[in-house]
């Protein structure tokens, strides 16, 4: 059902994925997280995001149970997680990867993201993500919550040039990225990932699920306001995004946002209530 954006690697992202951020915390509804993973495998997701700090590890030790419940070939599932800046050196980064494979019960990540930036040098990381590479414990390497700069600064590094991905805060009320960080990106074939894309069920900012031009598109496209946002940033070639929801029915729409092709003129609508910024604006990070 997912298409697919192809990487700089050569390698093919799905365009469309779920978050885990704040599973695995709770006992008590565990279960329920765990069946709405597989709920969203059943349904043809084939991307799953998550990182060690996620539940300080517990969130990779529920995904990786849910797969111990799905079949699945391994080849079709993509699944990316990320290192803690302070364990992104040569000291503790291949630790932390082989804690996340253990966890997940994977022999490999697709995609293995730097949080964000912490004190290790730059070229100290590419260097062990390049490692992991040839080892085949990564199959591709990226960033996430790197601004424009940052990305510069990336790229000058040796090898920093075969970043893949940057995964930073984006929905309708948070462009920031698209006034440089995302043309900067396009050039340079990096996929944006894009979480929290509904604005934490529009909690984030403007309250963008109760917009009328977001409800009234929805109407036209017998669609919820959530499945217009989601379907938004799909249209941009290299937007990718990863919504969580640990609700049934919230994570159905959601999938099905994917066959929502928006019409020019609704796209226009939405950039027109929902402008990307003329000016440089600082990354929203949550």
């Amino acid at each position: 059902m997912s298409s697919y954006y192809k990487l700089k690697s050569s390698n093919l992202m799905p365009k469309f994925g779920i978050g885990t951020w704040g599973m695995g915390e709770k006992e008590k509804i565990r279960e329920k997280e765990i069946e709405s993973i597989i709920l969203s495998l059943q349904n043809g997701v084939r991307l799953i995001d998550t990182a060690e700090m996620y539940g300080n590890g517990e969130t990779e030790k529920l995904i990786g149970e849910a797969l111990t419940r799905f079949e699945y070939k391994r080849e079709e599932l993509y699944v990316i997680s990320k290192v803690y800046p302070h364990n992104a050196g040569k000291d503790k980064i291949f630790n932390s990867l082989e804690s996340s494979l253990k966890r997940l019960g994977l022999n490999y990540l697709d995609m293995y993201l730097l949080h964000w930036r912490g004190r290790v040098p730059l070229s100290e990381t590419v260097e062990c993500m390049e490692k992991a590479k040839k080892e085949g414990l990564i199959k591709d390497w990226g960033v996430s919550n790197f601004d424009i700069d940052d990305m510069k600064e990336l790229e000058a590094v040796k090898d920093g040039d075969k970043c893949c991905a940057n995964q930073v805060l984006y929905h309708l009320g948070s462009r920031g990225a698209d006034f440089d960080l995302e043309p900067y990106m396009k050039e340079k074939n990096i996929a944006l990932i894009a979480y929290c894309p509904l604005a934490k069920a529009g909690e984030l900012g403007k309250n963008i699920l109760k917009n009328k031009v977001l409800t009234d598109i929805a109407g036209k496209y017998n669609a919820s306001p959530a499945q217009i946002a989601l379907a938004f940033i799909m249209s941009f070639e290299n937007k990718i995004p990863i919504p969580k929801s640990s609700n049934n029915k919230h994570a159905i729409e959601n999938i099905k946002s994917q066959n929502i092709i928006l019409k020019k003129e609704d796209i226009e609508l939405i950039n027109k209530e929902f402008p990307a910024p003329n000016k440089k604006m600082p990354l929203d990070i949550v």
